[in-house]
């Protein structure tokens, strides 16, 4: 592994004044002595009130940054990564609110993915306010690629001011998040597109259990092609960054096959200048069916992984099918509206790539799994519900490829009635069976709680099932 410190920030602005928009860091502008690893030092402990981090997963959240992008993971440790800090026009704004809100007081790493000032507008406000009022930036990684903007020259002058580390970071570096297996996956040495700064964008990988995020900045086709080529199908994630807020440069037909995932968060402003997500990102999407959340509409969105599953929270309610997106009503950057959690989604098979991102030939992709869904509550009983137990009922499907194993696996109400799924039981691909609240002879299509009273409450319940480990795998509200 090959890292580029680049510990002389006055020669990068002096060459930031002179280059064009494709010119590139040299190895002249980095440190004169070879090569350096990242410093081990701890980092500041952090007093992080992230529900999602409590008992030691991985949070991402996708901040509604408007026309930007910005994320913000917090591993099991509650170490923090910041990928991007939204467009110039908010100066951190918004993105330091919410770090305040969620009591962050030190970035461990701070992520460029590249140069465009819709992506590292913030920049130089977050590494003022954690340098001084905060427990500091642990280090910036950029991908070397310089823009003559001032908000860029701003970042690295900030850079230089507070003395933070900076590496120059290609394909193959690893940046070193405690309990999160952390990969950068591009760019490649020797730079794509001609040094195209889109094309270039800093690619990383989370794997987190069994469960993998996939945030390519703004890479295009170049960037997707590249990505493709090198990794082949184990590039699979369960949650994609939908790369250049939608743009139809970007999430193509064989890269989102070969990515496979089964959740794509979009960042952009609901009245986009450039029409993000475009309508041919979306069409994409839903031919593959992929659950799609939108910061325009959903606002403020956290996806947290407990390695087996993973569960989404929003600020609003919004559509997650693709082709009706557009139906829901935006949400402003900044407002102050809490998170509601929407969904849960089990996660199946192993998802991670071997060491330095080469391919794992062996690894299954994620479709080849088994998903549970609901298909039907029907909660209210003709007649007198408790004199006709069997009417009230749910009906369960599995929507994905591979049978599902249910046996041990247990349904529940909010009232924590349970039932457990006996040994044995599997559902086929595509198969359905009905849990009625009474008593009956189990089948392959009808099975039997027993109980002597009705359930489900007609004026609204959850359902909530959790796998044989006690982990939740699916939650619905009705």
């Amino acid at each position: 592994m090959t890292w580029r410190h680049l510990f002389s920030i006055l020669a990068v602005v002096t060459l930031v004044t002179l280059a064009g928009c494709g010119g590139a860091i040299t190895d002249e502008a980095t440190t004169p002595n070879g090569t350096t690893e990242p410093t081990s030092e701890s980092p500041g402990e952090t007093q992080n009130t992230l529900t999602a981090n409590s008992s030691g997963t991985l949070s991402v959240n996708f901040i509604n940054v408007g026309q930007g992008s910005s994320t913000l993971i917090v591993g099991p440790t509650n170490e923090t990564m910041l990928i991007d800090s939204g467009d110039w026009s908010d100066d951190g704004e918004d993105v330091l609110a919410y770090l305040e809100k969620h009591d962050i007081d030190r970035i461990d790493y701070l992520v460029t993915t590249h140069a465009d000032a819709d992506h590292i507008g913030g920049h130089e406000a977050i590494i003022d306010y954690f340098e001084t009022e905060g427990e500091g930036v642990g280090a910036v990684y950029d991908p070397g690629i310089t823009s003559t903007s001032q908000t860029y020259q701003r970042y690295l002058d900030a850079v230089e001011e507070h003395d933070v580390t900076l590496y120059e970071t290609r394909a193959g570096d690893q940046i070193p998040f405690e309990g999160v297996e952390t990969q950068v996956l591009a760019p490649p040495e020797g730079y794509l597109a001609a040094g195209d700064r889109n094309e270039n964008s800093i690619v990383v990988r989370l794997g987190f259990g069994q469960s993998s995020f996939l945030l390519p900045g703004d890479g295009e086709t170049a960037s997707e092609q590249f990505l493709v080529d090198e990794y082949g199908a184990v590039l699979n994630a369960t949650v994609l960054s939908a790369s250049h807020h939608g743009s139809q440069s970007s999430s193509g037909n064989e890269f989102l096959d070969v990515t496979d995932p089964r959740v794509a968060v979009l960042s952009s402003a609901y009245d986009s200048q450039y029409g993000h997500p475009h309508d041919e990102v979306l069409q994409r999407f839903s031919q593959q069916s992929i659950q799609t959340y939108w910061t325009a509409t959903h606002g403020n969105i956290q996806v947290t992984s407990n390695g087996s599953a993973i569960t989404v929270a929003t600020q609003h309610d919004a559509p997650t099918a693709p082709l009706e997106l557009r139906d829901g009503d935006p949400i402003e950057p900044g407002i102050d509206a809490d998170l509601q959690q929407r969904t849960v989604i089990p996660v199946h098979g192993s998802t991670a790539m071997t060491d330095g991102g080469t391919t794992d030939e062996s690894a299954e992709p994620t479709d080849q799994v088994g998903t549970l869904s609901i298909a039907t509550i029907h909660e209210d009983a003709s007649a007198d519900e408790n004199d006709n137990l069997n009417d009230e009922y749910i009906v369960f499907e599995n929507t994905g490829d591979q049978p599902l194993e249910l046996g041990g696996w247990s349904v529940a109400d909010a009232a924590d009635h349970t039932y457990t799924f006996p040994s044995g039981f599997t559902l086929d691909p595509g198969a359905q069976v009905a849990l009625h609240t009474g008593s009956g002879s189990d089948s392959a299509t009808d099975l039997y709680w027993g109980s002597g009273r009705a359930i489900w409450n007609n004026s609204g319940d959850t359902v909530i099932v959790r796998d044989d480990s006690g982990t939740i795998v699916l939650q619905e509200e009705y």
